[in-house]
């Protein structure tokens, strides 16, 4: 199969492109290697899948649905599209909501037209378990999301939305697969786990929005890359979960990171965010059943992973930005 990815150069990108060109896939990979955190992250994944057999990567704004158009004429179009570009991160969104809808909501629908336009058979959106706010865990695929509480979440249920009257009106299959908490090697700076072992290492303080009681669903990368390529079976339209299925306190996640790198966190407690969730649970079960999928990945085994490379790449690690 021939697929277009998006969001290449991203944490998840990254990690699902590793696993397609693994299992045969010819990989179209784009990202606009935007500055919203330290470039040296997205240079670092990219110098890893370049030069791979089947790996072609064009630095394209799904934004540009112009230059989205000429990709597709040039490649005659995809078997499946794989959606995962994104701007992430609830706080920022809420500092600079535009650029959120620009490109999770406008860039999702230039990449269904051009879709239904070249007789795309398969699209994959990646979607978030931020849209659960307020509602009662484990988180399930029916509950209504319909009060997103930040920009990112809204933009997420905006594209989520569309996706389906795509379906709808020009049979699309679509998948749509919201991740918990996603975690690991090469992840992006302003998630907890990255920020914790970050500081960790130079001795700076670590800031907790809360009292560390807050807990998050963590599922390792490599789990949700996946799960991710699982979502590219034939399903009509489908929203499913990937997530850890086991909530960990953040208070715990420090404690096992002191323990894995040798080290009492000097931890500084800050006012919990009212855009963020206190805790999330994935129930999982539609995962399982429709995709066979379920994350083999424990959190011990996935924070020695991510310290690992931390270690590895502290040469250059040091200076990046977070």
């Amino acid at each position: 199969m021939k697929v277009l990815l998006t969001g290449a150069a991203g944490f998840i990108g990254w990690k699902t492109a590793q696993k397609l060109l693994e299992e045969g896939y010819e990989v179209i990979g784009v990202d606009n290697l935007n500055d919203y955190y330290d470039p040296r992250l997205k240079e670092w994944r990219l110098s890893t899948l370049k030069g791979r057999e089947n790996f072609r990567f064009h630095k394209v704004d799904v934004e540009n649905y112009d230059a989205l158009r000429v990709l597709f004429e040039t490649y005659g179009g995809f078997d499946a599209v794989l959606n995962l570009a994104a701007r992430a991160g609830v706080r920022y969104s809420i500092e600079n909501p535009f650029v959120y809808f620009t490109t999770n909501a406008d860039g999702t629908l230039n990449l269904l037209e051009l879709s239904k336009e070249f007789g795309v058979k398969k699209f994959v959106l990646a979607s978030t378990s931020s849209l659960y706010a307020g509602q009662p865990m484990p988180f399930k695929e029916d509950l209504p999301v319909n009060t997103p509480i930040s920009p990112y979440a809204a933009s997420k249920k905006a594209a989520e939305v569309v996706s389906y009257t795509y379906h709808y009106l020009y049979d699309l299959d679509v998948t749509v697969v919201r991740y918990f908490t996603v975690y690991g090697p090469a992840g992006r700076p302003d998630m907890s786990i990255f920020r914790f072992i970050y500081k960790m290492l130079k001795d700076e303080p670590v800031e907790v929005f809360g009292d560390g009681s807050q807990s998050r669903d963590f599922t390792f990368v490599d789990d949700i890359a996946e799960g991710t390529i699982k979502a590219l079976k034939p399903v009509g339209y489908e929203i499913i979960n990937l997530g850890g299925n086991h909530p960990h306190k953040l208070s715990e996640v420090i404690s096992i990171l002191e323990d894995l790198l040798g080290k009492k966190a000097k931890v500084v407690y800050r006012d919990f965010h009212k855009a963020d969730l206190k805790a999330t649970w994935a129930d999982i079960t539609k995962a399982k059943k429709l995709l066979n999928w379920s994350p083999k990945v424990p959190l011990e085994e996935g924070l020695r992973r991510t310290v690992e490379w931390f270690k590895e790449n502290w040469h250059w690690l040091r200076d990046v930005k977070i």
